[in-house]
């Protein structure tokens, strides 16, 4: 049994968990209703699939590629300043999209700005910010916490974009919620440490970022999580992006496209929840190859049974527990393989791969759908990665890195 009676009563610290959580719902909220915006604004510019789809892959690549950049200035300039970034960031990107006059600033705005944004307050950000004030033991559930938040975020602004771009008309709502970002920097207070402040500081191993990062590309467990989570990527931005149209495509009312991401949302908090729980009791690697499964399983069965508003719904919750359920067993690894002290720059180059994938499955559901008239060599695809990263992740071994007794100087 493990002792520890000091760590297992220290209380949360909800006021930075709080403010975190909403930062996270935020961030994800925009850019999960994303695919609400492809018709109509296509319908009013003139503009084809594959420039949405380009646009939105930009945002997933920018986001992927900025966050281990943002993760490493959170890491030694404070998590604080990089999420006022953040909000600023985010809120031009969606000005400049709403009032895009050709493809080119779509790209900008929604693209390569609001990925940006996207980066400076994701996960890699604000989980380790979360990592640096709870004991190991609380970790996986304040991971959790703040993963289901993300999913609340999208829960929240699908029907809420829908019904904005009903009164409004799609440029006033990206502007409206461009306004809404404002909000981050306010609540980014809380969380203005940097990696050595927090309550686990003690603890942090003392490497320089280069080290960090030799250290884990150096780590064959690290290179399998790293290489996994890229197919996380491809499935949930190819939903996100073109779910609703392809809805439209096959005849479904387009109140569903609304309802499933809804559904997708709010079971998404349940399934993140649930995942800190069973990661903080059960295998890592072994959860996340079964959550890989499952995905392949229920697109598959989606694609095979007939389509109506029922097996709709019923695909959008089953997808939903699963959607960002990899988040937490995924960064609670690296926390503890490498322990917190560059949690936000190695998190971030997770999460880097991530967006690859985010970025092909954006960019190929618009460019395939273009060619073909059809989005369903995409969904195969992925039905096939998810089987490769069940493989991939389940001979990860989930414990620290073996490291010099005495460690070195910063």
């Amino acid at each position: 049994m493990n002792p520890a009676p000091a760590t297992a009563t220290r209380p949360m610290p909800w006021t930075i968990i709080t403010c975190g959580s909403l930062i996270v719902l935020l961030v994800f909220g925009p850019r999960s209703a994303m695919g609400f915006f492809q018709l109509p604004m296509l319908s009013e510019t003139g503009w084809d699939r594959s420039t949405f789809g380009l646009a939105m892959a930009f945002q997933n690549l920018f986001w992927g590629m900025s966050q281990p950049i943002f993760g490493a200035m959170a890491d030694k300039y404070g998590t604080g300043r990089v999420l006022v970034m953040s909000g600023l960031l985010y809120a031009a990107g969606l000005a400049v999209m709403a009032f895009a006059a050709a493809p080119l600033w779509l790209h900008v705005g929604g693209g390569i700005l609001v990925g940006m944004g996207i980066g400076a307050g994701s996960f890699s950000v604000v989980l380790s910010a979360f990592a640096r004030h709870v004991t190991p033991e609380q970790r996986s559930m304040a991971f959790g916490i703040g993963t289901a938040a993300g999913s609340a975020g999208m829960f929240l602004f699908a029907p809420v974009s829908q019904a904005l771009i009903s009164l409004y008309g799609w440029s006033d709502s990206l502007v409206i919620m461009g306004a809404m970002m404002l909000a981050v920097p306010l609540l980014a207070f809380p969380l203005r440490g940097n990696s050595r402040s927090g309550s686990q500081n003690a603890a942090a191993f003392q490497q320089s970022a280069g080290e960090a990062l030799r250290e884990a590309f150096g780590h064959k467990s690290y290179v399998l999580l790293v290489t996994g989570f890229f197919v996380c990527g491809y499935q949930v931005a190819f939903i996100t992006a073109h779910f609703p149209a392809y809805l439209g495509d096959i005849g479904i009312d387009a109140r569903y496209a609304v309802i499933a991401m809804a559904c997708i949302g709010f079971f998404n908090i349940i399934g993140s929840l649930a995942a800190g729980v069973i990661g903080q009791r059960y295998s890592k690697p072994y959860f996340l190859a079964l959550i890989y499964i499952a995905r392949s399983v229920v697109v598959t069965a989606f694609l095979l049974l007939p389509q109506t508003p029922a097996t709709v719904i019923i695909f959008a919750v089953l997808m939903g527990l699963l959607w960002l359920s990899t988040v937490p067993p995924t960064n609670a690894l690296v926390a503890i393989m490498f322990g917190t002290r560059h949690l936000g720059l190695l998190g971030g180059m997770v999460f880097l791969t991530h967006q690859i994938g985010s970025f092909l499955g954006v960019w190929m559901g618009g460019y395939l759908y273009d060619h073909f008239g059809s989005y369903d060599p995409v969904w195969w695809l992925g039905v096939a990665l998810g089987i490769f990263a069940a493989i991939v992740h389940w001979p990860i071994v989930e414990k620290p890195v073996q490291r010099p007794l005495v460690p070195a100087a910063a």
